[in-house]
């Protein structure tokens, strides 16, 4: 039913308005009939094959479809010679489909690419992955790369509706009822696959008894539930849902949505995903955006990363469940990422600061060449903090003004913030008088 049912137009093609509305660049192409090397990437079942075939047939060019995984070199060649013959004899071009482009080799490259360039050959190839990871660079540079997402449930309704009515390939020739219900099922359950809804509808016609003569084929929402039963899984644990869903995750608890923090923690471990990735992620968001707003929140991420990693599936889902739920309500604050990110960078680019003599290792033997006046080598003049008011030091222990830690006003950093700015206070008091005493005032 796919095969049959695979659009011949662009009228009959459904979804992909992002690339074929009125203006969008690949209608453009299209209508200048300025097709170049495509890349076509998205889920299973948005049409990539199909859109391939349609700008073959609208252009007018020879049509050629091979498989990158299996395509050989000498198969390469003769695509060439036979575009180059047809091209000279007719002048008619060729474009050559190529499924997982991001399997192709680089010997395959070498033989297709320089006649990719001087227009011999257009080539159109589709994946599934990210072609900026997955596809070689050189097609990559020499390609324009569309994303194809997963049909809407509107579309995926109008898909099997179109091939419900089609008398010529679909079931136009059956009295068919197809319930509101069972659309339903099937646009939500494929997951945005044309291909298996597709799939599912000829499933439930071939496998209903037939009716008695006069009455109507009803589908109804239990025979599509059995035609298409488990939902589909879209997530692959080393592509882009791997990243883009880990992301979700992780915004969404620095934005304080649990819900969607664990909508999208059940979606990562349903595809398989390994729940102690899951964990340990959520252990640096704990320090990045809760810090010391809230403190017990790296105590919460260590104790759930620990327990993730003996309990387990499927009990380790609950205690993802749970820290992401007190993780994404706690205050949040990156004042101490931002704090050693700015150190790290004037470590890093700035001049060196010297460690001031007071505060050195005053078992560090002294230079001995003179530079170290009598009475001031290493550690002289530390003042102990334990034995000042309020055992806070009003010592320098930098050498130069420089703020890096600048606590926010949520949770415990309110707190802290308060008291830290008293203890700059009181050291900057300290440093005040020390200087006089030095200039005699």
């Amino acid at each position: 039913m796919a095969l049959r049912m695979r659009p011949r137009t662009l009228d009959e093609f459904i979804g992909q308005t992002q690339l074929l509305g009125p203006g969008k660049l690949l209608t453009r192409m299209l209508t200048a009939d300025a097709i170049t090397s495509l890349i076509f990437h998205g889920p299973p079942g948005t049409g990539k094959t199909t859109l391939a075939e349609i700008i073959a047939r609208t252009t007018k060019r020879h049509f050629e479809r091979e498989n990158a995984a299996s395509v050989g070199v000498k198969r390469i060649r003769e695509i060439i010679d036979e575009a180059g013959t047809r091209l000279e004899n007719g002048g008619r071009r060729t474009i050559l489909f190529l499924d997982e482009i991001h399997r192709f080799t680089r010997a395959q490259q070498d033989v297709l690419l320089g006649d990719v360039e001087r227009g011999l050959i257009t080539l159109i190839g589709a994946t599934t992955e990210n072609p900026l990871f997955a596809v070689n660079s050189a097609l990559v540079s020499r390609s324009t790369l569309f994303r194809l997402e997963p049909l809407t449930p509107d579309e995926i309704k109008s898909v099997v509706r179109q091939a419900a009515l089609d008398r010529e390939r679909g079931f136009g020739k059956l009295d068919l009822d197809i319930t509101g219900e069972a659309l339903d099922v099937w646009a939500i359950k494929c997951d945005g696959d044309a291909r298996r809804a597709l799939t599912a509808l000829e499933i439930a016609v071939l496998s209903t008894p037939a009716p008695a003569p006069g009455l109507r084929l009803v589908l109804d929402r239990s025979i599509a539930e059995d035609s298409i039963q488990q939902k589909a899984g879209v997530y692959d644990q080393t592509g882009d849902e791997h990243y883009d869903s880990i992301s979700a995750m992780i915004k969404s608890v620095r934005g304080g949505d649990p819900d969607a923090a664990v909508y999208w923690i059940a979606r990562m471990l349903e595809g398989g995903e390994d729940p102690r990735f899951i964990a340990r992620r959520l252990a640096v968001l704990a320090s990045e955006d809760i810090g010391n707003a809230d403190p017990r929140g790296i105590m919460v991420a260590q104790a759930a990363w620990e327990m993730v990693d003996r309990l387990g599936m499927p009990e380790a889902r609950i205690t993802l469940a749970q820290a992401a739920i007190y993780l994404a309500l706690a205050p949040k604050s990156n004042a101490s990422y931002i704090a050693i990110d700015e150190a790290l960078a004037d470590v890093r680019e700035g001049r060196t600061i010297p460690v001031p003599l007071y505060l050195r290792d005053p078992h560090a033997a002294p230079l001995g060449d003179g530079s170290t006046p009598a009475g001031q080598g290493p550690g002289k003049g530390y003042v102990y903090s334990h034995n000042q008011p309020g055992r806070v030091g009003t010592q320098d222990y930098l050498g130069v003004d420089k703020t890096y830690y600048r606590p926010g006003d949520q949770g415990l950093e309110k707190a802290l913030a308060e008291k830290l700015a008293a203890f700059r206070s009181l050291r900057a008091h300290s440093e005040g008088r020390t200087r006089d005493a030095r200039e005699g005032r």
